[in-house]
């Protein structure tokens, strides 16, 4: 229909779509498009989503669906009738007309072709074709082609399927366009191709994945059999996520920066052994973890594998010893005490050491020393002077790589199928080594495992051979052993037997071959040999070197001796020459996964249908009933539980207090370390650290016979033991019974009560008839003579030493009067119970203040967060919801700006509002504040109303006038010593309420936190020293120890509460290649249940004593660091690499650093705690912070050997070295060093080249001047460069071997002088170069400090201190 147009009044025409809203909209301003508004943004989604977004999904299935409905039916008709073949011939990719071909096939000839056939039939029918030229012809062909082109035009023609000819020209078009270049189907093509050729790639790769997943998975399969199962077959998953776990810890450094992303999933944590994975559930387990493995990290996997295994095996068998020697302490502790006595335990293990036969002695650890006695049980001058050299027993016998010593037939398979999966994937294999023509340990030593494999199956089985006088004395199962197997409990007799002959070692003739293959892994035809041994096997009886005392085994003894079969890992190895045959295996040649499954019947049934494992004959039940030794015993005997029973009666109010201190004692599991008495788990590890890795079983149940014998107590004894424990009990509960009636005292958790309200109260006690006994008492408390602040304040410590004077001081029975006293005490103080539990809150936070201190290793950051955390709870629990704002500044030396004051506040942390106007600052004692009031005077200085004040310091420079209103309050921070070294700011300036003034009890409170924050910062300060210490030590240790392979030291860090397990932090790592490398805090964590092969370490910080272990095929000593408690807080990982002991003279520089190391820490330790006052010897010790640590490292040291010099005579002791006429040149070299040290302006004289003139000067002067000099005094002008130089010929072993203890004394003395002549150095540059240091307001110094201020006529305006 037409539509006219419209006409408008003026008579113009007007199309009538012409004013259309959307016009109108765009021509006029006030219809422009605006802005939806939320709610109807939201209508509109939410029609599309409902109404227009299904259609339009229905429509375009629809239109899928269609073109799937049309290819369906084009593929039924090319099924029905194909493409005619013909239409192939169009095709030519010739590129000089593939553009014109293209076009013609695709736009002309589709339609001309069948026009032309067409043509033809109509002219055949017509007979035009037969007519004579001469006939005119009544058929056009030109016109009847136009017609048909015109009739069939492909743009109009609406026709049927096309004929198979048209469509094979079709396929011939598409196919042509593609190869047209620069065309957009011809990009599709490659495309396409490209496609096509990346499937194909991937579904290779999948299919390679595949098989290799497939083949790991056997190759893990198999790995299963090397663990040792439980009565059900399965093994626990903490060991197996132990093995992880070590393995990350092993490679991190090498594929991983920080070893996070080498497993395709995190780590689970796994807290028992009750979880178990049957052989499937291991291969898929292990699987999750290591399918991202690459083929190098797979085979360092397996390797690792095999090594827990045998670490597995290992900690089973120790298992067995340890519950033997708990019950053996059962049996001696005859008075059910829980304590054993230590002097009378190691001199039965002397006993027991010194009387056993050399062969029994194999294995066990001499008791007189180190680590079975304790370093400074040492006398000074045989630990510095014993110049014997000790029998040093290796690893191995024969040389043996560390990577073959494991491996038995199943370990050899999972080789052979690695070899399989890198050369599947197309890997290249390093070229096997060719083994020379030799003996079987030629080949065993130099052949590898692929070549073992085929030796297997060519030569025979690997069996184990041993002499049957060895096979006597062998170990029951050693570190890293394969299947520890002994029948000593099917065969008792036998085992007794041989247990009690004296064996003697074979001759050459019987040296076998090392390895870890082990009794049970043995097949049916290798026991048959062992059971018939052939004659080379073990020595002749002439051979044989049997020395007096020593009567020839018997046959029946040899017998006996050979039911007890080896489980250690250094068992002796022979090729059978009737062994079990294998696939036949040429050089080249791959093992394929059918040969190995297709091994014969007893290699097979060994390998693939192997039996649980048996640990001395019996199955392992599947739990270590040891490995919670420490949290069942560790409290055992320490405390008698009846004696607790009547607080609840007569200190009703205290009970819950003492309960929640005990609470947060050091962990339950740690033991303080007695020289006196041992607990359960000291004695186990005690016995377990002396039976040594290589003893067998027989042997330690003649030792736990022998201690059980000999242990006996007299009745006397028993009481006497009895009373001592009641009394050490006593004590613990007189201590909680203070500590609990401070607390009561100190509701706002202060950390101090002031001494005259306890002597106000205690004044009325009895009456007031006690008063002189008061007086008394505050004459023996050491406390200040005078304080700025004129407050005597007591802390919990001084609290409890307070009232035990008093209690001393008054008539009666003292432990009675000390109960009447804490009862009044208790009675004399109510608090409500809102008080109670705002007291209790305030005492949880402040504990988590001090918690964050000891678990971040070192960092002093989460303390400010915990502590700023805390102060806004406590203010919107128990502070009306105000809004405070904090700061911490720590007091430094001006070393800028001097005449702007001696020293100046360091604003090192803030709340985050502040942080941009407070953080970093400095305040200078000539500016304006009180902060330095707070700091002189030691008191808390209280602003009520800031703008009324006048002298308040505003860093916000941005805040007007008017919004300056709140409150100010300023505390001091003391250490223990009570002097000051900041102070802690806090203001309500940003809380818009009407009360923002502090009240009394939130000062006190705020005081508590001042205190806990002090407590904190000093801790890690200490740590701090420590790690200088050990820093030092380390530095000091590898130039003189050559074959310590590394050091690793980790920090003790409790957990929340005491019934909560601790954890270990690794701070430091250091080895002989590499410098010292200290992580920064927080280092990595070590937890006891995340590697059960790392459980040493926590054994050692358990019992704190020294802990020997074989792992890793390694040898460890874990050492302890004890605090004046005697309580572990860090432990030494030492690894020994392939030795079980270093050589003497490293042995003994080893025993050297580690005392020295308690010594210095126990100092530090006890001046830091407030115990000992500090004392310096060398004036490098000044520096007076944390730096000094490594200065007393070398003075104790220094204290040492100066004490041994001290004993020695200049003429007896020195003889030896007075009788050369011409000394060698080490001795002239060493005593040059020490004339040189004590007078350096003999260098290039007489006085020190000619060897007359030095032995003259050994004398009693020189002596004492050795032993008086002080190597960093400022007058020493020693130049250590030259003294180098001129120690460059001494080397540590030659003055070891030339055996004189005073060239020892002299030679350490040189170098420790020169050490700390060196170290005194740096300290100087670097506190000339630095721009503060750390200061401490002392009574002395404030007094200083407030003269020299108003001398300058400072101008400082006080407010009225509230306490």
């Amino acid at each position: 229909m037409d539509i006219e147009p419209e006409k408008s009044e003026a008579g113009s025409e007007r199309s009538p779509f012409s004013e259309t809203p959307l016009e109108e909209a765009t021509s006029s301003p006030r219809g422009a498009v605006r802005p939806l508004t939320p709610q109807t943004d939201a209508q509109w989604k939410s029609v599309f989503y409902e109404t227009l977004q299904p259609r339009a999904l229905d429509l375009q299935q629809a239109r899928v669906q269609k073109l799937r409905n049309s290819k369906m039916v084009q593929k039924k008709v090319e099924k029905k009738e194909p493409p005619d073949k013909l239409s192939r011939d169009w095709f030519n990719d010739e590129s000089m007309t593939l553009e014109t071909r293209a076009y013609l096939v695709d736009k002309l000839l589709p339609t001309l072709v069948p026009g032309v056939e067409k043509l033809l039939m109509v002219a055949e029918r017509k007979k035009a074709l037969e007519k004579e030229e001469s006939e005119p012809l009544t058929f056009d062909p030109i016109t009847f082609l136009g017609e048909y082109l015109m009739r069939h035009n492909p743009a109009y023609e609406i026709a049927a399927m096309p004929n198979p000819y048209v469509r094979g020209m079709k396929a011939v078009a598409d196919e042509l366009k593609t190869k047209v270049p620069e065309t957009t189907l011809h990009k599709l093509a490659q495309m396409k191709t490209l496609v096509k050729e990346k499937r194909k790639q991937r579904e290779q790769v999948e299919k390679i994945k595949t098989h290799v997943r497939d083949m790991r998975k056997e190759a893990l399969s198999m790995q299963f059999k090397e663990w040792t199962m439980d009565l059900t077959g399965q093994i626990p998953v903490l060991l197996v996520q132990s093995a992880l776990t070590s393995f990350m810890e092993s490679v991190s450094s090498e594929f991983s920066d920080d070893g996070t992303g080498i497993y395709a999933r995190p780590l689970e944590s796994v807290g028992s052994l009750g979880v178990k994975l049957n052989e499937e559930q291991f291969t898929e387990y292990l699987h999750s973890y290591i399918k991202n493995f690459n083929s190098d990290m797979f085979q360092q996997l397996l390797q690792h594998l095999l090594q827990c295994a045998n670490d597995a095996r290992n900690i089973i068998r120790h298992d067995i010893w340890r519950q033997m020697f708990l019950q053996l302490f059962f049996d001696c502790d005859h008075g059910k005490v829980g304590l054993l006595d230590r002097q009378r335990i190691i001199s039965l293990l002397e006993a027991f050491f010194y009387n056993c036969s050399p062969q029994h002695k194999k294995g066990f650890l001499d008791p007189r020393k180190w680590p079975i006695i304790e370093l400074d049980d040492i006398e000074l001058a045989e630990f510095w002077g014993n110049m014997e050299d000790e029998q040093i027993s290796e690893k191995s016998s024969l040389n043996i790589p560390s990577g073959e010593l494991g491996l038995s037939e199943e370990a050899i398979a999972l080789k052979l199928l690695l070899n399989d999966i890198l050369s599947d994937i197309e890997m290249v294999e390093p070229e096997d080594s060719e083994a020379p023509e030799g003996s079987a340990a030629a080949d065993q030593e130099k052949a590898g495992l692929e070549q073992e494999a085929s030796h297997a199956g060519e030569e025979g089985e690997v069996v184990l051979a041993t002499a049957p006088q060895d096979q006597a004395e062998m170990p029951a199962a050693e570190p890293g052993s394969g299947e520890a197997a002994v029948q000593e409990e099917q065969h008792p007799a036998a085992a007794e037997s041989a247990a009690q002959e004296t064996v003697v070692p074979a001759g050459k003739d019987a040296v076998p071959v090392t390895t870890r293959a082990s009794a049970p892994e043995l097949s049916a035809g290798t026991r048959a040999a062992d059971r018939n041994p052939q004659p080379s096997t073990s020595a002749p009886a002439s051979l044989l070197n049997v020395g007096p005392g020593h009567a020839e085994q018997s046959s029946a003894e040899t017998a006996a001796a050979r039911k007890e079969p080896e489980a250690g890992s250094r068992g002796q190895l022979h090729r059978s020459s009737e062994g079990v045959p294998g696939p036949s295996k040429r050089p080249g040649q791959k093992l394929s996964v059918s040969d190995l499954l297709s091994l014969p019947s007893g290699l097979d049934s060994e390998m693939c249908e192997k039996a649980p494992q048996k640990i001395y004959g019996k199955i392992w039940s599947g739990d270590l009933e040891t490995a919670d030794l420490s949290f069942m015993y560790t409290d055992y005997g320490k405390e008698i539980r009846e004696d607790w029973n009547n607080e609840s009666t007569r200190f009703p109010d205290l009970r819950m207090n003492m309960i929640e201190i005990q609470a947060r004692g050091p962990p339950s599991t740690v033991s303080s370390f007695d020289k006196e008495s041992l607990n359960p788990p000291q004695f186990v590890q005690l016995m377990e650290t002396f039976v040594g890795e290589e003893t067998n079983l027989s042997n330690v149940k003649r030792l736990v016979k022998f201690v059980k014998e000999g242990y006996v107590q007299t009745e006397k004894e028993k009481i006497s033991q009895m009373e001592r424990i009641h009394q050490n009990s006593f004590l613990v509960r007189q201590q909680l019974l203070l500590a609990a009636l401070f607390e009561k005292w100190d509701n706002e958790c202060s950390g101090f009560l002031d001494m005259q309200e306890v002597d106000a109260v205690l004044s009325t006690f009895k009456e007031g008839m006690e008063q002189e006994a008061l007086n008394k008492a505050k004459l023996q408390l050491p406390i200040p003579q005078w304080h700025p602040s004129g407050i005597v304040k007591l802390s919990q410590r001084d609290f409890q030493t307070y009232m035990e004077l008093v209690a001393s001081e008054l008539t009666g029975n003292e432990d009675e009067v000390l109960d009447n006293m804490v009862e009044f005490l208790m009675m004399s103080v109510e608090r409500s119970h809102t008080e109670r539990l705002r007291g209790s809150a305030r005492r949880k936070w402040l504990l988590k203040i001090e918690h964050a201190a000891m678990t971040n290793g070192g960092c002093i950051q989460p303390v400010y967060d915990v502590l700023f955390k805390v102060l806004c709870r406590d203010t919107d629990a128990h502070g009306d919801s105000k809004k405070i704002s904090a700061y911490i500044a720590l007091l430094e030396y001006n070393l800028v700006f001097p005449e702007r004051g001696d020293i100046l506040l360091h604003y090192v942390a803030c709340t985050e509002e502040d942080a941009p106007y407070v953080l970093n600052q400095s305040l200078f004692m000539d500016m304006e504040g009180v902060s330095f009031a707070a700091a002189l005077d030691d008191k808390p200085i209280h602003v009520p109303r800031v703008h009324l004040h006048g002298n308040i310091h505003f860093w916000n420079k941005d805040r007007p006038p008017e919004e300056r209103k709140g409150s100010f309050l300023v505390l001091p921070l003391e250490d223990i010593r009570r002097r000051v070294f900041g102070v802690l700011g806090l203001d309500t300036l940003q809380d818009k309420n009407e009360k923002t003034i502090f009240v009394p009890h939130e000062i006190r409170f705020y005081q508590g936190i001042a205190n806990t924050f002090s407590i904190a910062y000093h801790h890690i300060r200490t740590k701090e020293s420590i790690m200088q210490v050990i820093i030092t030590a380390m530095g000091w240790l590898f130039t003189r120890v050559s074959q310590l392979q590394t050091v690793t030291t980790y920090f003790m860090e409790p957990g929340e509460d005491r019934m909560h397990d601790y954890t270990l932090r690794k701070v430091m790592s250091s080895d002989l290649n590499e410098p010292v490398e200290v992580h920064l805090p927080p280092g990595p964590v070590v937890r006891r249940r995340d590697n059960i092969f790392r459980d040493y370490l926590f054994k050692c910080i358990d019992c704190s004593v020294v802990v020997t272990i074989f792992v890793f095929e390694e040898h460890h000593i874990a050492v302890p660091l004890r605090n004046q408690m005697g309580q572990a807080i860090a432990v030494f990982d030492l690894n020994l690499g392939g030795r079980q002991k270093l050589p003497t003279c490293e042995h003994r520089d080893l025993e050297k650093m580690l005392r020295t190391i308690q010594s210095a820490v126990c100092e530090i330790l006890k001046e830091d705690s407030g115990e000992k006052d500090p004392f310096f010897v060398l004036e490098a010790e000044y520096v007076g912070d944390w730096r000094r640590g490594g200065v007393l490292f070398y003075r104790y040291m220094l204290q040492e050997l100066q004490n041994c010099i001290w004993n020695l005579d200049p003429f007896l002791s020195f003889s030896e070295i007075r009788c050369f006429e011409k000394p060698p040149n080490l001795v002239h070299t060493i005593l040059k060093c020490v004339l040189l040290i004590l007078y350096p302006q003999w260098a290039g004289t007489q006085e020190v080249e000619d060897w007359n003139c030095c032995i003259e000067k050994i004398d009693g002067e020189l002596i004492e001047n050795i032993c008086y000099f002080d190597p960093t005094a400022p007058y020493v002008e020693v130049r250590p460069e030259t003294l180098y130089s001129c120690l460059h010929g001494a080397r540590r072993k030659a003055v070891w071997k030339f055996r004189s203890a005073p060239l020892e004394y002299l030679y350490n003395w040189v170098n420790t002088c020169l050490s700390l002549i060196e170290l005194a150095k740096k300290l100087q540059h670097r506190q000339s170069m630095a721009t503060s240091s750390t200061a401490l307001i002392t009574p002395t110094l404030s007094r200083s400090l407030r003269s020299s201020q108003v001398s300058a006529n400072t101008n400082y305006t006080f407010a009225v201190p509230l306490v």
